[in-house]
């Protein structure tokens, strides 16, 4: 018995679509092969499968494009006249933009002004003043930052002490707090071991004064 015929439809299981269409797609690769070699012809086959993967076939010593070339020569079709109109329309309007954007950056420079009317003196004015506002706020969050910054390597320093003001006389200690005062001591670093026990190997305080 003959093989049943197969209703030409769409096949609504994703899988079975995609094993009918690799099958068939082996199938037409291989015919389109065998037309190339038995009858000397110039094929191109190029498909997409509803995933979008891509396949192609091309005869030997030849290239898609140069016969897409020698189709547009015997039919009179332009492949690429709407695609190249389409990248033109596209460059125009990249140039419109790099032209406008200069003219505002010079008119921003205090250039070309004096075409300019009311109503657009009025817009520079405006978007002049929204980049200086934002243009300190800027500054001001990077300072906000530095500050924080500070404040916390001051905290690490007061969590481990290393270096001590003392007073010009070296046995009094207390001469700190009268800096905090406001005090008119004239004071020194003391540089101190954080070690306890580099205390007995020799490493003794050395002063730092400050005149």
């Amino acid at each position: 018995m003959g093989r049943g015929k197969i209703e030409i439809k769409k096949i609504e299981n994703p899988t079975n679509r995609q094993v009918t269409y690799s099958k068939r797609r082996s199938g037409i690769m291989k015919k389109a092969k065998e037309l190339t070699v038995l009858c000397d012809a110039q094929v191109s086959l190029i498909m997409f499968s509803s995933t979008g993967k891509f396949s192609e076939y091309c005869s030997p010593g030849s290239d898609t494009k140069a016969i897409f070339d020698r189709y547009q020569q015997a039919t009179g079709i332009n492949l690429w006249s709407a695609q190249y109109e389409k990248m033109q329309n596209t460059l125009k309007h990249l140039k419109e933009i790099n032209h406008n954007l200069r003219k505002e950056i010079r008119q921003r420079t205090g250039e070309e002004l004096d075409g300019m009317d009311i109503e657009e003196l009025r817009g520079l004015e405006q978007n002049l003043d929204e980049a200086i506002k934002l243009v300190r706020h800027r500054k001001l969050k990077h300072s906000q930052e530095a500050h924080r910054s500070l404040l916390r390597d001051l905290d690490m320093k007061d969590e481990h002490p290393v270096y001590g003001f003392v007073d010009e006389d070296p046995s009094n200690y207390e001469g700190a707090l009268a800096l905090a005062n406001g005090g008119s001591h004239v004071y020194a670093f003391r540089v101190q071991p954080s070690q306890p026990n580099l205390h007995g190997m020799g490493y003794g305080p050395h002063d730092l004064r400050l005149a």
